[in-house]
């Protein structure tokens, strides 16, 4: 399901080869065509083809083959690495939510293209981390690497605070949230806390009642 386009040696994935186009987003390809903001491109047959293969640029690191010198395109990674350690089909595919169109949308019709089976049989996809109410975005200088983060705070705040919401919903990311995690946190260690507390403690010294500590002995 390729195109090659004679002129300069690239290799196009033409869609239109792969009638299931669309189908982890549920939609249409016309709704894909007018929804994305799609760069023309006279090379391709639909503007929803995709790069299997480009040629190198000059100084850039290259590869032989039948096509000349290049590099794959970017959707080929992930299903090359797939295909390669987990085998043609999987179990659970991640990512998130920006990447359902069109990264995975390739990744199934490369996957499937090639193997005619299922590419993967369940998708998990994240919502975006917000920045005090707006998504994160170089333009607007709200960008916080986690490099960043772990010279303020213990890797454990933000895995609760990823944890702390429904993996399709949207989690924001501010000082209140943050405070909030670290609450949430100190309230586990302390019950945690309580916890050993208690089992190191007599059995007669933690209850009262004879009947109990007979019980709990």
């Amino acid at each position: 399901p390729t195109r090659r386009s004679s002129d300069l040696g690239e290799v196009y994935y033409s869609i239109k080869s792969f009638p299931t186009y669309g189908k982890l987003s549920n939609r249409q390809t016309d709704d894909l065509r007018t929804g994305v903001r799609i760069e023309v491109d006279p090379k391709k047959k639909d503007p929803l083809d995709f790069t299997l293969w480009k040629p190198a640029k000059p100084g850039e690191q290259s590869w032989p083959s039948p096509w000349g010198a290049g590099r794959p395109g970017w959707h080929i990674e992930c299903s090359c690495m797939i295909n390669d350690i987990l085998g043609e089909q999987i179990d659970i595919h991640g990512g998130g939510m920006d990447l359902i169109f069109p990264h995975h949308e390739n990744e199934i019709a490369q996957g499937e293209g090639a193997s005619g089976k299922p590419y993967a049989r369940y998708w998990l996809h994240n919502n975006m981390f917000m920045f005090s109410g707006a998504k994160m975005s170089k333009s607007l200088g709200n960008i916080r690497t986690m490099r960043s983060f772990l010279e303020e705070f213990n890797g454990e705040i933000f895995k609760f605070l990823v944890m702390s919401v429904h993996y399709r919903s949207e989690s924001d990311f501010s000082e209140t949230t943050i405070g909030n995690a670290i609450s949430g946190l100190a309230r586990i260690y302390k019950a945690l806390a309580v916890a050993e507390e208690f089992l190191e403690t007599p059995a007669d010294e933690k209850f009262t009642s004879p009947e109990v500590v007979k019980f709990t002995e």
